[in-house]
């Protein structure tokens, strides 16, 4: 009962947390193309030790994908998420940073928004299964660290994420 119950608490808070905010249809049928060439990681956390896994370290590996001018979390990022709430309730002691991102469209004030509402996204979403509050934060780079710096589609879908940052080994 508890394994069904943790999941659908996951996906009704969120639901909730969706918006409703005007979409450009063009776009989001290229980011649509693009959410298949990116496939998550997902390892089971295996070391208790507290060392990090060498899978937690590598940040192409260990980020959350949004699609455009939104903060709801995808599907297909939910056995990642699951693998890193894993990881730190195994880990009490260890800490990560959630850093939210966004990609060059909108202003540098929306952006800061975005990115940090797509970081406590993600930070909720590891609460809800099983890490504590205090070895999370969230915070929010905005469009300041482009992983890509072209002005196409699959561009701004790489930039628009949630990166895992986690302190010490």
């Amino acid at each position: 009962m508890k394994k069904l119950l943790l999941p659908s608490l996951l996906v009704l808070s969120l639901a909730a947390c969706e918006s409703d905010p005007a979409i450009d249809t063009a776009a989001t049928d290229d980011a649509n193309a693009s959410k298949t060439a990116v496939a998550p990681v997902v390892v089971q956390p295996k070391d208790s030790a507290g060392n990090l896994p060498d899978w937690a370290r590598d940040p192409y590996k260990n980020s959350v994908y949004f699609d455009y001018d939104s903060y709801t979390i995808r599907s297909d990022a939910r056995p990642l998420i699951d693998s890193h709430a894993k990881l730190l309730a195994q880990q009490p002691a260890r800490k990560v940073t959630i850093q939210g991102n966004a990609d060059e469209r909108g202003s540098r004030e929306y952006n800061l928004a975005l990115g940090q509402k797509r970081a406590e996204a993600v930070r909720r979403a590891l609460r809800l299964l099983g890490a504590r509050d205090g070895q999370i934060e969230a915070v929010s780079l905005g469009e300041e660290q482009p992983r890509c710096t072209e002005s196409t589609e699959s561009c701004y879908a790489q930039n628009r994420r949630g990166d895992f940052v986690y302190l010490g080994k």
